[in-house]
C-alpha cells in the first residue's frame, strides 16, 4: 500500500500538467492506482479477519440474499474481478453514466453484501464503475476465470442457485439492468384505407455467452415470461402478458 505522501506526490504531477501515462512511468505506479487517488486518496483502512461465511468450516451463503442474487445478475452482465497486492481483489461493476439510477442500485447491492467495506464510485468516459475491495470476491463469485466470460464455462454452484430460485427475479433483474434494455417497437402496416401506425414495449436481452444466455432463457420460463431468440446472442420479451410482468418486477433503466 502506498503511504499518503507518495500519493500526494503523484497528485501533483498530474497538477502540474502531466499525463495520467506520463506520472505511471515516472513513479511506476499503475495508472488505475493513480486514477482511484483522484477520487479517494487516503489509503482504505485495514480489516481484521481473514475469512468470510463462504470460507468458513460450516459455509454460509451471502447475505442479504436478494441484493447478492440481484449483484450476481449485475457481475455476469457487467462484472469483473482483478487482483491486487496481498491477496485483495476488487470487484467493478461498469454503469452507463446514462442511467444514474442503476448506478445507485449497483451500489447499494454491494454496500449490503459487504457493509464492512469502502463502496468507491469512479467515473470514467461513459460510464462509472461500482468497485469494493476483499480478498473473498472469487468466494462470492467463483464464475471468475482468466479471459472473456464467453469463452470459458459459466455455471451456478448449488449454493448460488438454491439463491437464484428463491429470488429469481432479483436475477433476471440484475442481467436485464447490465445487458438487457426496455424499448419502444414501432411498425408501420399498409392498409388499404392508408398507412397505420402501432407501438408497443419490448425488452431484450444481449449477451455473448451462451451459458449465460440459458441461465436468463431458463429462468424466465421459471417465471412464465415469454421470449424469442432473434439472433446468436439476442433475445427478445415482446407477448404483452411477459411484458408486464416484466415491468412489474424489473422495469427501464433510470
Amino acid at each position: 500500500m502506498y503511504d499518503l505522501e507518495t500519493r500526494r506526490h503523484a497528485l501533483a504531477l498530474l497538477s502540474d500538467g502531466r499525463s495520467l501515462n506520463s506520472v505511471s512511468r515516472h513513479t511506476g505506479i499503475s495508472r488505475s492506482a493513480i486514477r482511484e487517488w483522484t477520487v479517494r486518496i487516503e489509503p482504505l483502512p485495514r480489516r481484521s479477519g481473514t475469512s468470510c461465511g463462504l470460507c468458513a468450516e460450516t459455509p454460509s451463503p451471502p447475505a442479504p440474499a436478494a441484493e447478492y442474487v440481484y449483484l450476481l445478475g449485475l457481475y455476469l452482465g457487467d462484472g469483473c474481478i482483478s487482483a491486487h497486492r496481498r491477496g485483495v481483489q476488487c470487484l467493478r461493476i461498469a454503469c452507463d453514466n446514462r442511467w444514474p439510477g442503476l448506478i445507485d442500485a449497483a451500489a447499494g447491492a454491494v454496500q449490503a453484501v459487504w457493509p464492512g467495506n469502502r463502496v468507491c464510485r469512479v467515473r470514467a468516459p461513459g460510464c462509472t464503475y461500482v468497485k469494493v475491495y476483499s480478498k473473498h470476491l472469487v468466494c462470492h463469485f467463483p464464475q471468475h476465470g482468466p479471459g472473456r466470460k464467453h469463452h470459458r464455462r459459466i455455471r451456478l454452484e448449488p449454493w448460488q442457485q438454491d439463491m437464484a430460485d428463491s429470488h429469481p427475479w432479483e436475477l433476471v433483474r440484475g442481467l436485464f439492468h447490465s445487458d438487457g434494455c426496455r424499448t419502444t417497437n414501432r411498425i408501420v402496416r399498409h392498409l388499404a384505407d392508408g398507412p397505420r401506425h402501432y407501438e408497443y414495449p419490448r425488452y431484450f436481452f444481449t449477451n455473448a455467452s451462451e451459458d449465460i444466455m440459458r441461465l436468463c432463457t431458463a429462468t424466465l420460463d421459471r417465471l412464465g415470461v415469454a421470449w424469442k431468440r432473434t439472433g446468436a446472442r439476442n433475445i427478445s420479451v415482446a407477448r404483452r402478458e411477459s411484458v408486464a410482468l416484466m415491468d412489474l418486477h424489473v422495469g427501464a433503466k433510470y
